[in-house]
Parts: structure tokens; sequence; C-alpha cells
């Protein structure tokens, strides 16, 4: 199998190579932005904890959802060799 070295370099330099973000990665930022918020008052410092919580749930939520779907993957996996 040959390597087409320009069609892997023609698509780097165009950024269709580059995959978008998954939720994973998104919730890392904005919890990093609001780990470095400053608050000024107490409700701006109560409302930055609850989207802290909040951000935690989506989380947690967020990888079950991954684990479900793993899980399914490979249901449909054995179930196509089945056939």
């Amino acid at each position: 199998m040959k390597t087409d070295f320009d069609k892997i370099t023609r698509r780097f330099l165009l950024g269709e190579a580059k995959t978008k973000p998954s939720i994973r990665a998104y919730t890392e930022s904005v919890l990093n932005i609001l780990e470095q918020f400053v608050s000024r008052s107490q409700r701006e410092s109560r409302q930055v904890s609850i989207a802290k919580q909040h951000l935690n749930e989506i989380r947690k939520l967020n990888r079950r959802l991954e684990e479900k779907i793993n899980l399914l993957e490979e249901q449909i996996k054995i179930l196509e060799e089945g056939k």
C-alpha cells in the first residue's frame, strides 16, 4: 500500500485533518476558565460555584454516555459477526 504524502500534506495545510474537539475537551476548557475567574461579589461566587457543579454533572453524564456508546458499538460488532 503506497502512502500519498502529497495528499496528506495538502489535507494538513488545508486544515481538513483537524478533528473537532470532544464534549470532554469543551467542558474541561470551560472548567479551567471558571477556575481562573475572580469573582467580585458573593453572588458571582455562588454563580461560579453552581456553574462548576453543573459542569461536573455534565462530565459524569458524558462519561456514562460514552460508556453506553462503546458497549452498543461492541454489541453491534458481535451481531454483525454473527450474520
